[in-house]
């Protein structure tokens, strides 16, 4: 495959989507998709509109976040979020935009972050470099957590998931202890692409979707950071979470996250019965 002329392709029908983005932004709720969450009726318009281009001009087949697709660990295929940041786009916040990659065999190779609300557009080819609009960002240099931004995943204190709000309120405390600039944007792909750029030192993510995790993952790479699961695994489109850093950073937060602990220690029941014990 010539991966330039993809991510040119691509480029240019994310770069069509941007006055309809735009001129949406404020949409109501359309979809309901679950407990605080759903989709807007332009979430919908622009994966409609986007998969259709897509396939026409590339012949390679998209998953998207609403309506799906083929598994995303497939030989090839595109993995599209319209709305990234949904809440934000819905009450007129201008972090949420759209994320594009390219996975081969579950490996994104081509990233694409579009942020029409800011006006900013992130991309790269396997092997980088990452560009930022026109200009084409230095690697991402060795860096300290101290004097770091972290970009910080969403919780509810009560969530009882794969990684419990108790849990996540532990790691934003102890991190809170060597690095004060902790910031929430409820952008999964701002985060990381903003880790990607060097503007964020790191990002924590705590979801799992390809959609949201692919292209930025992509990104941060292609910088020259590195990207894991939050228990040190190497990143893959299957992971259940994602540490993404500048090197040096990366490996501070690895010491942090290592002293929280597993997560399943922090489930109702695991605290249960350590009140049992003691």
């Amino acid at each position: 495959m010539d991966l330039d002329a993809l991510a040119a392709t691509a480029r240019t029908l994310l770069d069509g989507t941007h006055e309809r983005f735009v001129a949406g932004a404020g949409a109501p709720s359309a979809v309901a998709k679950g407990p605080d969450d759903f989709a807007t009726a332009v979430d919908l318009e622009l994966e409609r509109r986007l998969v259709e281009e897509l396939q026409e001009q590339t012949q390679i087949p998209v998953h998207g976040e609403e309506f799906g697709g083929p598994p995303v660990e497939s030989d090839t295929v595109w993995v599209l979020d319209p709305i990234d940041g949904t809440f934000n786009y819905s009450f007129g916040l201008p972090t949420a935009g759209t994320l594009l990659s390219l996975l081969v065999d579950g490996r994104p190779v081509i990233g694409l972050t579009w942020l029409p609300l800011i006006g900013q557009r992130f991309w790269a080819v396997e092997g980088g470099p990452v560009h930022r609009d026109g200009e084409a960002l230095p690697a991402l240099p060795t860096s300290a957590l101290a004097s770091s931004i972290v970009g910080f995943g969403a919780f509810n204190i009560d969530s009882r998931g794969r990684l419990p709000g108790a849990y996540r309120v532990q790691v934003l405390s102890d991190i809170s202890r060597v690095s004060s600039r902790i910031r929430m944007h409820g952008s999964t792909g701002l985060d990381l692409a903003y880790t990607a750029a060097g503007t964020l030192g790191a990002s924590i993510v705590f979801g799992h979707h390809a959609w949201d995790n692919a292209a930025g993952a992509m990104l941060v790479r292609a910088g020259g950071g590195i990207v894991t699961d939050l228990a040190g695994e190497p990143w893959t489109v299957t992971s259940t979470s994602v540490l993404a850093a500048a090197p040096g950073v990366h490996e501070e937060l690895l010491q942090v996250l290592a002293g929280v602990g597993e997560p399943s220690s922090y489930t109702p029941t695991s605290r249960a019965r350590e009140g049992v014990r003691r």
